[in-house]
């Protein structure tokens, strides 16, 4: 009796041991720690395991901007995660580069990448021919509205520089700050820098710039700054916009602070449900272009190479990737999927993704088309510049030297 005890014991921590070892789990850390995209993941993940009963899915969800910070750790530890959320192009690729992330080529439900996506988004999920990054789903950034505010000063959609520039003054005279700005975290202010260089340069322009082939002393590139400059000389951002975060300014926006805020779609995961139909969105105005250019961030997951149950992580991208998840995530939140198969979600979808089809350039965002040491400097430039818009020449001497070091160190 003794012995079938023993034997029974042993055989309980053996299949404890195995399941320890990860033969039955999945480790998901996401930054998705706004609630109405982490309630969506989460009801992903429910019916996961609901067609996978044998595996169990544990999301460790970190805040965005800590996120960013953690993630190369996470990546380059033994115990690194199975699955992370991340984002397309520049960002994946340099870990991919790195050797960090795990090819995922064989994993799409139709047997290839381009029968469930759109081709051109290939290039940003992939890293020397083999694709690391599963998209799930795109979103753009506009400029997002106060619909009440518009109305009670009797102001139209402005479409260039002219009437751009007449709204905020408007706005100014009000008591009401135009424009939003939650510059405590700096990639906010990589938008204005995206959509103001194209405006202003061209969207092909400012694609060499993020590619280390533009100085920033350019005249062209001045010339965009000097806007930024400008604006801020005139009162056009709200007071003290490196104090905010970007979620606490688009607070400033919701109770009719502020007019307008330059943000993607996912602003709206954070509006209250009653405030949500008084917010919209309009194209970035021309400045002096017939052309225009878009940001549409590209999101998704990655396997890291050092993750210890890689099946169960092909096995939850794959599930990911199809379009009926892809739908259950994006429909909800009124994203676009990245999935080809699935609809557009709703009405404003269609008008973002109308506007999105008629760019001459749709990019990525600034942190994420230029290397990430490089955007962190530019963004942070352009705090600066809106903080202290009389000393754009200092920044942009300063900013171009380390131009020259960082894209140097890559070449070696």
């Amino acid at each position: 009796m003794k012995k079938a005890l023993f034997v029974f014991s042993a055989l309980l921590l053996a299949l404890s041991s195995m399941y320890a070892a990860g033969t039955s789990e999945l480790t998901v850390n996401s930054y998705m720690s706004d609630e109405a995209p982490k309630q969506v993941l989460a009801q992903l993940v429910a019916e996961f395991e609901k067609q996978n009963p044998d595996i169990k899915v544990t999301v460790n969800t970190t805040a965005h901007e800590q996120f960013k910070t953690l993630l190369p750790s996470w990546l380059t530890s033994k115990q690194a995660p199975d699955v992370v959320t991340w984002f397309a192009g520049y960002r994946m690729q340099a870990f991919a580069e790195k050797g960090l992330l795990e090819p995922i080529d064989t994993i799409f439900p139709g047997g290839a990448f381009e029968k469930e996506f759109p081709g051109a988004f290939k290039t940003p999920c992939s890293y020397n021919g083999q694709v690391y990054f599963m998209p799930q789903s795109w979103y753009w950034w506009a400029m997002y509205y106060n619909k009440e505010v518009f109305k009670k000063l009797n102001l139209t959609i402005p479409t260039n520089q002219q009437e751009f520039y007449a709204v905020c003054d408007k706005l100014k005279e009000a008591g009401i700050a135009p424009i939003a700005v939650g510059a405590k975290d700096t990639w906010t202010a990589g938008g204005w820098f995206d959509y103001l260089d194209s405006a202003i340069n061209g969207g092909e322009f400012h694609q060499k710039l993020t590619n280390g082939k533009v100085a920033y002393t350019d005249p062209a590139v001045k010339k965009t700054f000097n806007t930024i400059a400008d604006m801020a000389k005139r009162g056009y951002f709200m007071p003290n916009a490196a104090s905010y975060s970007w979620q606490e300014a688009a607070n400033v926006l919701f109770r009719g602070e502020a007019g307008m805020y330059l943000m993607g779609q996912f602003i709206m995961d954070a509006a209250p449900a009653e405030l949500k139909g008084n917010i919209d969105f309009f194209r970035f105005p021309s400045f002096g272009r017939s052309d225009y250019s878009v940001d549409t961030p590209l999101d998704g997951f990655m396997i890291p190479k050092n993750g210890k149950n890689k099946e169960n992580a092909k096995k939850f991208l794959a599930y990911l990737a199809t379009a009926q998840a892809q739908e259950a995530f994006c429909k909800p939140l009124g994203r676009l999927a990245a999935n080809k198969n699935v609809p557009v979600p709703n009405a404003e979808a269609k008008r973002g993704l109308d506007m999105v089809l008629g760019a001459s350039i749709a990019t990525l965002f600034y942190d994420r088309d230029a290397p990430e040491e490089m955007a962190a400097k530019g963004m942070n430039a352009i705090v600066d510049i809106i903080s202290d818009p009389g000393n754009v020449d200092a920044i942009l001497t300063a900013l171009d030297k380390e131009r020259v070091r960082i894209y140097s160190e890559l070449q070696k």
